[in-house]
C-alpha cells in the first residue's frame, strides 16, 4: 500500500469524491438564498448547473467508486472484496448512483423547465445524498467486519 500506484489511486479517489460531492453542499445554500429573495429556484439552478450533475458530478461519483475498487485490489490482501465494510461501501455507492441518476438528474431537468415541485424535491434528494455520504464516511473510518 506504499507504492506510487496505490497513492495515485488514493489521490484520484479523494479528488473524485470532492468533485462529486461539492455541489451537494453548495446548491442547498444557493437554493435557500434564492427562495428568501423570492427568485425562482428551479430555473435559476438549472441555468447555473446546466446539466453538470449528469456531465461532471455523477461521473466523478462513478470514478470515485471505481478508484475505491482499485484501492481494494491493490491493497496487498489487507483489504478484500469479501470484507463486510467493502460490501457496505458498494451498496452505499450504488445507492448514491441511483439517487444521482435516477432522481436528481431528472428532477434538475424538470426544475430547469420551470417545475417548482421538482425544484423542491431536489432539496430532499440532496438530503438523501448527505445521509448516504455520512454513512459511507462512517463505513470507511470504522470498517465494520475488518
Amino acid at each position: 500500500m506504499d507504492t506510487f500506484g496505490y497513492k495515485l489511486f488514493f489521490l484520484l479517489h479523494i479528488l473524485a469524491i470532492i468533485v462529486a460531492f461539492a455541489p451537494q453542499f453548495v446548491w442547498p445554500i444557493v437554493s435557500m438564498k434564492l427562495a428568501k429573495e423570492g427568485k425562482p429556484v428551479g430555473p435559476t439552478i438549472g441555468v447555473l448547473a446546466a446539466g453538470n450533475t449528469a456531465k461532471i458530478h455523477g461521473p466523478a461519483l462513478a470514478l470515485a467508486g471505481l478508484f475505491g475498487f482499485g484501492l481494494v485490489g491493490m491493497s496487498d490482501k489487507v483489504f478484500e472484496f469479501s470484507q463486510s465494510w467493502v460490501s457496505i461501501a458498494m451498496l452505499l455507492w450504488f445507492g448514491m448512483l441511483g439517487v444521482v441518476y435516477g432522481l436528481q438528474v431528472p428532477a434538475e431537468k424538470k426544475a430547469y423547465a420551470g417545475d417548482e415541485e421538482a425544484g423542491k424535491k431536489l432539496g430532499m434528494f440532496n438530503g438523501i445524498i448527505h445521509l448516504l455520504l455520512l454513512l459511507m464516511i462512517i463505513d470507511m473510518i470504522w470498517k465494520p467486519g475488518f
